[in-house]
């Protein structure tokens, strides 16, 4: 566990120290034929034709770790998984970035990697729905779409010659808002199946991308409806109607209440508390850290207060305790 930087007092300072130091005695037990540091002997098997991965190397007749971290076996194929490593895409990850230029057919995309991403206009859906080729008036209309410091979520289609490059053909994908965006490491965040997420008990969505970028925002129903207020948007700017000719329904659809606001703080703050305490980001353990906050009566501003991370850390040692049993 690394250093935190909390302002603690004595009593607290024991109690976290203790939830820490069981955590990772559940860590080392179950990681303690796989986890190794640097210049550690990894026994292979040579009659099997190995092949040496990433973080080994051979040494005196011995493969040995190069990074600190896990002993990953794929077939033939031996690497050590670093604990603590930048993001490196892979085909198929759900991203969450931030535009940051519009280019010639193209936005250019910060995704937390050594490279901006790109995401061409030729991959994604275009507003009006209909699969075709892209014209000159669909380029000048780029803005229409994205522009620069947009939030938005796609998903990596590959690296060629000019980048990462990233596609949108799905309604899941596309523009956010009406929520946060928070910024966690990368190694905190694993791989799974589903990386959308809808809390239906506070009405609100999660998308944790691989990338480290995660969106906490109101529930969108994604449905064709998007199409057709993009049909009808050329009236509405012909009507330009003034602002007491809105109605009701109308402002009820542009605006968040007041409730789901603070479930979307109350969520964020579950994270940034769990990206402090270096604890895995998943979908379950945001919901209990959010649960715990309401079951306590916490407020959303004294969740970064130093007790409730405490109280994270030692519900955390609990239920990792309570799973291996299991």
């Amino acid at each position: 566990m690394r250093e935190l930087q909390l302002s603690l007092n004595q009593t607290q300072k024991v109690r976290l120290q203790r939830a820490l130091e069981k955590l990772e005695s559940l860590s080392s037990k179950a990681n303690s034929n796989a986890s190794v540091t640097v210049a550690d002997s990894i026994p292979v098997n040579y009659e099997d034709g190995l092949l040496k991965g990433h973080g080994t190397a051979e040494f005196n007749g011995e493969v040995v770790a190069t990074v600190c971290g896990i002993v990953e076996r794929v077939n033939k194929l031996v690497y050590v998984r670093a604990l603590r490593a930048r993001y490196k895409p892979e085909v198929g990850d759900i991203i969450v970035g931030r535009v940051i230029e519009v280019a010639p057919k193209r936005w250019r995309v910060e995704i937390n990697y050594s490279h901006d991403a790109v995401l061409m206009l030729s991959s994604m859906n275009l507003p009006d729905g209909i699969q075709r080729r892209r014209t000159a008036l669909d380029e000048l209309n780029m803005r229409s779409i994205f522009e620069e410091n947009d939030v938005i979520c796609a998903e990596v289609r590959g690296f060629q010659h000019d980048g990462l490059h990233l596609q949108a053909r799905s309604q899941k994908y596309g523009k956010l808002g009406r929520g946060q965006l928070l910024t966690v490491p990368p190694y905190l965040v694993k791989r799974r199946k589903q990386h959308f997420h809808h809390l239906e008990n506070y009405g609100i969505d999660l998308i944790i991308g691989c990338n480290g970028f995660i969106w906490v925002g109101e529930h969108v129903h994604v449905t064709d409806d998007m199409v057709v207020d993009q049909v009808n948007k050329s009236e509405q700017d012909d009507a330009k109607p003034d602002e007491n000719s809105i109605s009701p329904e109308d402002q009820e659809k542009n605006y968040t209440r007041q409730e789901t606001r603070g479930n979307i703080c109350r969520a964020a703050n579950a994270i940034r508390v769990l990206s402090t305490l270096g604890f895995n980001i998943t979908v379950e353990v945001i919901t209990e850290t959010v649960d715990l906050s309401t079951s306590i009566n916490v407020a959303i501003h004294e969740m970064l207060g130093s007790e409730f991370y405490v109280l994270v850390a030692e519900k955390e040692s609990v239920r990792r305790s309570m799973t291996k049993k299991k």
